[in-house]
């Protein structure tokens, strides 16, 4: 009988060391970072094609801001699947024991390959090849990590301890695992060679997590469980409880259970049963978690002075740089060891050896009330995008894109008025009690206070420009009352 895995790809989190490409509400995981595909995508397609193995559709458990992006990736990428949206976040153990219960609402029993949808693989062959190990070990009850081995003492990664051969493949039983070292630590753990990082990969029967989970933290599960009861399916989406789901504690996967499993299991107070063993096996395959633009230049292909260039930019006499620009020429001359980044609305100049505190500048955007951490410029929208192209005293313009069979909601603002233009494509225009087609180079006028709605009723993307007058041009100042997407 071939074996069933379910890909669980946890979508949460928001990559703010990434900033000004990563933002709250367009993290890291929606980026092509590395090539055409997004790192979600790559998660996913990281797994298809493997041999030996039955593998379901992927399940994505993400936060509901991210909904609309992600299942349109996942079509892009023809790998249709199954979306659980998280009403707020609980790190990483509520999320996989949300995926479990997900996994085996038909009665299956599934092995769960646990992916963070943020993290690069260079070489999906060592990847496909380390899992179809995991796999059996799992089948068998055992919960499965991998361990990345170390090239250098990393201060940045957790590490696992790995203790007493278990079967064969160079799998291990974990001895512990242990927080982020200083660089002496790490130093000591990569001269002991008994030591790998934690990847945050993982792999187990949902039976056995849920299990688990019940002995670890049956708050948890508890929680989860009450969530899953409550939620119900919303198109192509699953929500869980919101409420049920607040009442659920934080904790990540490391925490809730895997610091609790040794070799033998540790016993259940009654003692009427025992964890899983904890096994971690071996994995080089040019992994990265990409938690800061230094990770990100070490992985993306170098020219011969070391220097990553993606977009308009030019390199002179520079060495060891990263410079990415997403629109305007960004020129590099007699610099080295920098981070240079270019987005519309921010640019980014950082030592490479100080990557990890972009944080900082994004904690001080929030303080400070700003937007820049949150969106960029160019915002998604389940329909389509926009892009505020200028803003002013009392208007604003924005470029809009909508997708083939897209509607916006039907609504009304209070303090502005809105002329609409169309470059190319056909719109519907709803204006009070009336509705037209417009073409390519017509307007029209929406009046402040009147209902409206627009909608892209041709085959080809619509494309307008969109200028906004008014007292209050805020996105808050929609009254909708209507939405095909559940706004």
């Amino acid at each position: 009988m071939t074996l069933l895995i379910q890909p669980v790809v946890l979508s949460g989190g928001s990559g703010t060391r990434l900033w000004p490409l990563s933002r709250e509400k367009y993290p890291k995981q929606l980026l092509p970072l590395i090539g055409d595909d997004s790192l979600l995508q790559a998660t996913v397609r990281r797994v298809q094609g493997m041999a030996g193995v039955t593998l379901a559709a992927p399940l994505v458990v993400c936060n509901e801001e991210y909904r609309f992006v992600i299942a349109e990736q996942l079509r892009l990428m023809d790998a249709p699947g199954t979306v659980v949206l998280e009403p707020l976040g609980r790190n990483t153990a509520p999320a996989l024991t949300i995926a479990a219960q997900a996994a085996m609402k038909n009665g299956a029993d599934p092995v769960l390959l646990v992916m963070p949808a943020d993290h690069v693989i260079v070489d999906t062959q060592a990847f496909q090849s380390a899992v179809r190990s995991g796999a059996a070990l799992a089948a068998d009850g055992a919960v499965v990590t991998f361990g990345i081995t170390p090239d250098t003492p990393e201060t940045g990664y957790g590490y696992i301890q790995s203790g007493e051969a278990y079967g064969a493949d160079g799998a291990k039983c974990i001895a512990r695992f242990v927080e982020k070292p200083d660089l002496q630590t790490a130093q000591a753990y990569l001269a002991q060679g008994s030591y790998a990082w934690n990847s945050g990969l993982f792999m187990m029967r949902a039976s056995v997590w849920l299990a688990a989970m019940g002995m670890c933290r049956p708050d948890i599960l508890a929680a989860c469980q009450s969530a899953w009861d409550a939620g119900q399916t919303d198109g192509e989406f699953v929500r869980v409880g919101k409420e049920a789901f607040s009442q659920c504690p934080s904790d990540s996967i490391d925490y809730a259970v895997m610091e609790r499993i040794t070799a033998a299991g540790i016993p259940k107070e009654s003692g009427a049963n025992a964890l899983p063993v904890g096994v971690v096996i071996p994995l080089s395959a040019g992994w990265s978690d990409v938690g800061a633009w230094e990770a990100l230049w070490q992985v993306l292909p170098k020219d011969g002075d070391g220097n990553v260039a993606q977009g308009d930019v030019l390199m002179q006499d520079s060495r060891n740089t990263l410079a990415l620009s997403e629109g305007r020429l960004i020129a590099c001359v007699g610099v080295d060891d920098l981070i240079v980044v270019e987005t519309a609305d921010a640019i980014l100049v950082a030592h490479k050896n100080k990557t990890q505190d972009v944080k900082k500048i994004v904690d001080r955007l929030k303080q400070a009330g700003r937007t820049e951490d949150q969106i960029h410029r160019k915002v998604f929208r389940p329909w389509g995008w926009y892009d505020s192209v200028d803003a002013g005293a009392r208007f604003q313009v924005k470029r809009i894109v909508v997708k083939p069979g897209g509607t916006l909601s039907l609504q009304m603002h209070h303090h502005r008025a809105e002329h609409w233009i169309v470059v190319s494509g056909t719109a519907k225009v709803t204006r009070g009690e009336t509705s037209y087609l417009l073409s390519e180079n017509e307007s029209t006028f929406i009046p402040l206070g009147t209902t409206h709605r627009l909608e892209n009723p041709g085959r080809v993307d619509l494309e307008m420009i969109e200028v906004q007058s008014g007292s209050y041009l805020g996105e808050d100042d929609i009254v909708r009352f209507e939405d095909v997407y559940g706004r």
